[in-house]
């Protein structure tokens, strides 16, 4: 129905995303390759690894080394920069250097176990990696019209397909860790290969099909197997209706699915996706958007077990997430995708990467305090890299493409999802004359956006007929719309208003979507928050951190009808709002008792909160996002 536009055409300039962008661009990226240079991840391209050499090149650095280049990739649309793209382009080729003759590509199997490839796919990223590589090469092609890496990796997808199928002489094999299903996608979409797409479909329709491909194969490796729900393969993908196993490969599963479901009008196959999205959000996701409540195996646990303290809530799982729900947003046109996806990438996704982009969380816990620090989450402070770094090289990817989650493209209309400040241009799919778009809308929107709900959206040229569809977010009781200063009718359908005639060259829609501070509770059967509220304004949710409130946050209470001032938050970036409350802190009366039946006192305080995206960025452990309500 939908799909984003080209990254090269979308500029955000708004206060809150773009930032994060030029940090990234500044210095994320770069601290990724620095990584990956002292770690030996893009020395392992060299092949030159003997025995006994340490480091060993590992199953999944590949695909470390793959999301930074495609993190370069998509950041140089953004950022022209001729000297890192000629860097760019020799880390490319030396990936294209580790490639087989027969198109085999993977550093690990070809240095250190030549005799093992394809033998362990449950355990082993063969698969993963390949995936990750893909996109890397799609995302290249398209930032520099070079087609050495694309073409590289259509012969390694070719050598993907000469091994694994229904046909005789192949494995029916499929990813222990999905990825590569939505990767062929992209690999499809810039190659223009329907095997690639076909290659796709196959890994989704065989997970999970009778006999079952990974108890088999840990059959003959008498190798310890996770039970078949940890990988998805417990049941044929589209039978499946409920989210379970490690939270990553799940969401990766699913967006794999939705991309086929789209390509191929599959209609069972996009309710199936439809339903495990519905199994996620409604019943096990946090809050903020952040999913997986496990640590142990960084999975789904039981429907509303989500717990504060002890969250997971991986960074890579949130931006999985978002994957997920603009694919979603942009095959159905619902709304209702675009609610969570806006909640994620605000929230939960950004959380995990510091202001200055060189220390992460892998983790994201809601509750932090010194038991935390001490005895659970060894997460609970951001760290400059992870031994297994897919999340700080899931940002490096992932920062550059958020401006195409702002609007879509769709036949003869676009949508607006959320009014952040942005310049875009959008082409539609009619060409007119000399190669033009007959249909294009290009538009700017002003706006303080994510803490002021008004902006000015102003059309800069309209060409051909082109409809505009503006989301009113689900947490907006009462939106107001404006067409040249004319009021509209703010009856929503499936969350979006359609502007009553064509866009005209210089139309003016003012957007105010009031922000009032609101007091969230959770489902009775998230027993871990009975009792106690989140504090969200907008489309963000907000937490109160030591930096601000000193320690002992778990004995602050807020009054039951709480009257929220907005600040400035010191130590945090120009315009970010803060909220402050009076509130009460109950006193420690214990004398030391583990237990006792001391009278509580409370005295009279103030309540600072900051939005949850930006804690851990001014000193001070302890944070909370569910707080105890009198």
């Amino acid at each position: 129905m939908w799909r984003a536009p080209s990254l090269a055409n979308i500029r955000l300039a708004d206060g809150y995303l773009r930032p994060r962008q030029e940090t990234n661009h500044s210095a994320t990226l770069p601290a990724c390759l620095d990584r990956c240079r002292e770690t030996g991840r893009l020395d392992a391209f060299r092949l030159d690894w003997k025995p006994g050499r340490e480091p060993v090149p590992h199953i999944f650095w590949d695909s470390d080394v793959a999301k930074v280049v495609e993190g370069l990739s998509l950041d140089l649309m953004l950022f022209p920069d001729p000297q890192r793209e000629r860097e760019l382009n020799e880390y490319v080729d030396l990936i294209i250097s580790a490639q087989s003759p027969d198109g085999y590509l993977n550093t690990h199997f070809t240095a250190v176990n030549p005799d093992k490839r394809w033998s362990s796919l449950a355990h082993d990223h063969e698969l993963y990696c390949a995936g990750h590589l893909m996109e890397a090469a799609a995302a290249h092609h398209a930032a520099t019209g070079r087609r050495n890496f694309l073409d590289a990796m259509v012969r390694n997808a070719a050598c993907i397909a000469s091994q694994f199928g229904r046909n005789p002489g192949q494995r029916r094999g499929i990813p222990g860790h999905p990825e590569i299903e939505l990767a062929l996608m992209k690999l499809f979409g810039a190659a223009g290969d329907g095997w690639l797409a076909d290659l796709a479909a196959y890994f989704v329709e065989e997970r999970g099909q009778s006999p079952n491909y990974f108890t088999e194969e840990a059959r003959r490796n008498g190798r310890w197997l996770p039970e078949l729900e940890y990988m998805q393969a417990h049941a044929p993908a589209r039978e499946q209706t409920r989210a379970v196993g490690h939270a990553v490969r799940a969401l990766y599963l699913y967006a794999g699915m939705a991309d086929v479901a789209a390509h191929t009008g599959d209609r069972e196959l996009l309710d199936a996706v439809r339903r495990l999205w519905a199994s996620v959000t409604e019943r096990q996701m946090y809050i903020t958007g952040g999913v997986g409540s496990a640590a142990e195996g960084e999975r789904f646990t039981n429907d509303y077990h989500l717990p504060a303290d002890s969250a997971y809530a991986e960074s890579c799982a949130a931006i999985a997430l978002v994957f997920l729900s603009h694919r979603l947003l942009n095959a159905t046109g619902d709304g209702r995708y675009a609610d969570i996806m806006e909640r994620a990438l605000y929230n939960a996704a950004l959380a995990g990467l510091s202001l200055d982009g060189t220390h992460f969380f892998y983790a994201n816990p809601l509750e932090v305090d010194a038991n935390t620090h001490e005895h659970g989450n060894i997460h609970a402070e951001r760290q400059p890299f992870f031994w297994c770094a897919c999340c700080p090289t899931s940002y490096a990817r992932f920062l550059p493409q958020m401006g195409q989650y702002a609007c879509s493209i769709g036949p003869g209309q676009v949508a607006l999802h959320f009014p952040a400040a942005l310049e875009a241009s959008c082409p539609l799919d009619a060409n007119g004359p000399n190669g033009a778009a007959a249909q294009q809308l290009d538009f700017s929107v002003e706006s303080g956006w994510p803490y002021d709900g008004r902006a000015r959206l102003a059309v800069r040229e309209a060409r051909g007929e082109v409809w505009l569809k503006i989301r009113v977010p689900d947490w907006c009781r009462s939106p107001v719309l404006r067409l040249r200063g004319e009021p509209l009718d703010c009856q929503p359908l499936n969350g979006y208003v359609t502007l009553p005639h064509p866009c005209r060259t210089g139309d003016c829609v003012e957007l105010d979507f009031p922000m009032p501070v609101r007091l969230l509770s959770a489902n009775p059967k998230v027993t871990s928050c009975a009792g106690r509220v989140a504090v969200s304004r907008g489309p963000l949710i907000y937490a109160a951190e030591e930096a601000d409130n000193g320690a002992g946050i778990a004995s602050l209470i807020l009054p039951e009808t709480p009257a929220f001032a907005e600040i400035r938050a010191p130590g945090l970036p120009t315009g970010t709002v803060a909220l402050r409350t009076g509130a009460w802190r109950e006193a420690d009366v214990s004398e030391g008792a583990l237990y006792h039946d001391r009278a509580l006192r409370r005295s009279e305080t103030d309540l600072t909160l900051v939005p949850s995206a930006l804690w851990g960025n001014r000193g001070g452990k302890a944070m909370h996002i569910w707080l105890r309500r009198s």
